[in-house]
């Protein structure tokens, strides 16, 4: 599904919420961005294999869906942070029945193929 169909006020709303955390990174991201506000270079020191340009077409993404928001600092250099939003705390919240069934599932997985 494309973020444009994704929409669409008649799809199914899990799909939809499917289509804003589609990617590799972004839920990595949301779940940093849950300890706090992070400058870039930092998210990226805690993801290693994410490239800075991945990871800025992420954040755009998700500041494009209200999950982030991008704060620039008038200093020299520029200092970006990105924090949170309320939309995308609510999100993080909700996701997360979905990683407490993921880790038992792993359990799961990890369990029965000790007793093989």
């Amino acid at each position: 599904m494309t973020r444009r169909q994704a929409q669409d006020p008649n799809v199914c709303g899990v799909t939809a919420a499917i289509a804003v955390i589609d990617g590799k990174w972004k839920t990595s991201l949301l779940w940093l961005l849950e300890s706090g506000p992070h400058r870039p270079g930092e998210l990226r020191r805690k993801l290693p294999g994410l490239t800075e340009k991945v990871l800025t077409q992420a954040l755009r993404e998700m500041e494009t869906d209200g999950l982030v928001h991008r704060e620039v600092h008038d200093v020299l250099p520029l200092k970006t942070v990105y924090s949170l939003t309320d939309f995308g705390r609510e999100l993080s919240e909700a996701l997360a029945p979905l990683s407490d069934w993921g880790h038992r599932r792993l359990e799961h997985l990890t369990a029965t193929s000790s007793a093989s």
